[in-house]
C-alpha cells in the first residue's frame, strides 16, 4: 500500500516491484487544483518534466519522475452522485480500495474491478487497468468526464463523447495533463457468487469460448507446465455483506497461501531455479476449490504481498487458444524457469486512441517472475511470442515498445501526439522514457 512518509522522506523514488528507480530533484504534494496549476506553470518556467507517481504500482517507467514527481495523496474522496444519470464523480488521487465503500452508501459500485485495488483512480484509468469480463471493458472506458489541469496550467474539462479528444484522453498516460477530477459510470450496488475451481488444461481449452459468454467474469491461471489451471468464475446477484468472521477467515486463509506458502516457494526457486517446474505442478495441484459471496468490492480485489515483475498482453480472442497451446508446448519443453502461473483475463474491444483492446474483443496474458529471478530471457521470448499474436503490451506492464512498434500497433497515433501537443505545447509532461516509446517528431515537424 502507498506510503505518504516513504514518499515525501525518500531520497529516491521507487515503483511497488523495486525495478524503477529515480531521484526527482522537486516533490510536491498538492491539495487543490490551483496548487496543480501553480506547479505546472513552475515547470513550464523552469522547463522541467512533471509525473503524477500514483501509487507506483506500474511495472514500466510509465509513473517515473525525471524532475518534479506529483502525488495527489491529498486530493482524494467523492465529489458528487449523480444517481439519475448513474456516474459519481471522484477526486483523482482516490485509492481503488477506497471507493467501493463510498459508493455503497449511495447504494452505487463501479461495474468492473481488477485484482489489484491499490491503485489511485487517475494511474488506473490513466494506463487502462483491467478486470475480466468478455462484455466489460477497462475502468478506462467507464469514464464519462475527465478534469484536468493542461501544459499551460489551465484546469480544463472533457465530457466523453464521439471525438478526438475523448479517444486520446481514454488512455493518455498523463500526457495531456495532470488528471484531478474523474466522473465514472457506476451502476446499483450489486454482489458477486465467486466459484474458485481446479480443472484441466485441455477441458478449459474446449469450453473457454462458451465459459466466458455464460458467465459475467472469468478468469484463468495457468501454471506453467502443469495440465492443471485454475479457474475462477464470477457473477452478479443480490447485494451482499460478508460476514466480519468470513472475511477474516478469508484473509487468514490468503495470508497462509500468499504470505507463507507462496513466499516459501518463491524463495526456494530463486536459490534453485530448476525446482520451478516442480513448484509449477506443486501448486497447480493443490489449488483449493472454493465459494463465496459477498458485496462486489469485498469480491474482486486479492492481496499481492509477494513481490515480481510483470509483463502483460492483449491478444484477438480469437487467438486465446492458439496462444495458449503454444505456450503450454514451450513451459513443457522445460525452457524456462517460471513457477508464477499466468493470469488469462477477458475483456471489451474498446476506441480509445492508445487503447491495447482497441478495435476488438481481446484475452489479456499476464506473464509473471518473482522479483530477484531473472525475467529478462522470459520477457524477451513473451514479447517476440506476442508479436506472433498481435500483442498490445498493457503501459502499466514492461514491454519492449518502441515507436516503430506503436505506430504499427496503433493507427490513430498521430492523431493522439497531434492533440497532445495541442494541450501541452512545452512538453512538460513528456519524458525521457515516452518520448522513446512514442517518437513525436515527425508529428511536431507537421503542425508546428
Amino acid at each position: 500500500m502507498f506510503s505518504i512518509e516513504k514518499w515525501r522522506n525518500g531520497e529516491k523514488w521507487t515503483n511497488w516491484a523495486g525495478n524503477v528507480i529515480s531521484y526527482p530533484s522537486e516533490m510536491y504534494l498538492p491539495h487543490s487544483i490551483d496548487e496543480v496549476s501553480a506547479i505546472v506553470k513552475h515547470a513550464c518556467q523552469s522547463g522541467k518534466t512533471i509525473r503524477v507517481t500514483g501509487a507506483a504500482h506500474s511495472f514500466s517507467a510509465v509513473a517515473m519522475p525525471e524532475h518534479i514527481a506529483i502525488s495527489l495523496h491529498n486530493l482524494r474522496g467523492l465529489i458528487a452522485v449523480n444517481e439519475e444519470r448513474q456516474e459519481a464523480t471522484l477526486w483523482a488521487g482516490t485509492y481503488l480500495y477506497e471507493i467501493g465503500p463510498m459508493l455503497a452508501k449511495h447504494g452505487f459500485a463501479l461495474i468492473n474491478m481488477g485484482d489489484i485495488q491499490e491503485q489511485t483512480i487517475a494511474g488506473a484509468v490513466s494506463t487502462g487497468t483491467h478486470g475480466t469480463g468478455v462484455t466489460l471493458g477497462s475502468l478506462s472506458s467507464a469514464v464519462q468526464a475527465w478534469g484536468f489541469v493542461d501544459g499551460t496550467g489551465t484546469y480544463q474539462e472533457h465530457r466523453r463523447g464521439m471525438d478526438d479528444l475523448s479517444e486520446a484522453l481514454h488512455v493518455s498516460l498523463g500526457m495531456l495533463g495532470v488528471l484531478v477530477k474523474v466522473t465514472i459510470k457506476v451502476i446499483p450496488l450489486y454482489g458477486l457468487h465467486y466459484v474458485g475451481a481446479r480443472e484441466t488444461l485441455t477441458n478449459g481449452l474446449s469450453l473457454f469460448a462458451e465459459d466466458i459468454r455464460q458467465h459475467r467474469h472469468v478468469e484463468w491461471f495457468y501454471f506453467p507446465g502443469s495440465e492443471t489451471i485454475q479457474v475462477k468464475r464470477m457473477n452478479a446477484v443480490a447485494p451482499v455483506y460478508q460476514s466480519e468472521w468470513n472475511k477474516k477467515i478469508e484473509t487468514l486463509k490468503l495470508q497462509i497461501v500468499e504470505n507463507g506458502a507462496f513466499f516459501a516457494m518463491s524463495e526456494l526457486c530463486k536459490w534453485k531455479p530448476g525446482l520451478s517446474s516442480a513448484m509449477s505442478k506443486i501448486a497447480a495441484a493443490n489449488v483449493v476449490e472454493s465459494e463465496k459471496v459477498g458485496i462486489s468490492y469485498e469480491i474482486y480485489p486479492s492481496p499481492r504481498s509477494v513481490k515480481f515483475q510483470e509483463s502483460e498482453y492483449a491478444i484477438p480472442l480469437s487467438q486465446f487458444e492458439a496462444c495458449l497451446e503454444e505456450i503450454h508446448a514451450t513451459f513443457k519443453k522445460g525452457t524456462f524457469n517460471v513457477h508464477f502461473p499466468l493470469e488469462c483475463r477477458t475483456t471489451a474491444g474498446e476506441a480509445g486512441f492508445l487503447s491495447p483492446t482497441q478495435g476488438r474483443e481481446s484475452a489479456f496474458i499476464a506473464f509473471h517472475m518473482y522479483k530477484g529471478m531473472a525475467e529478462e530471457p522470459y520477457f524477451k521470448w513473451v514479447h517476440t511470442l506476442m508479436q506472433k499474436y498481435e500483442g498490445r503490451p498493457h503501459w502499466g506492464k514492461q514491454h519492449h515498445l518502441t515507436a516503430q512498434t506503436v505506430y504499427a500497433l496503433y493507427p490513430e497515433i498521430e492523431k493522439f501526439l497531434s492533440i497532445r501537443h495541442q494541450y501541452d505545447p512545452e512538453q512538460i509532461f513528456f519524458t525521457g522514457y515516452l518520448k522513446k516509446v512514442v517518437s513525436i517528431v515527425s508529428v511536431i515537424s507537421r503542425i508546428g
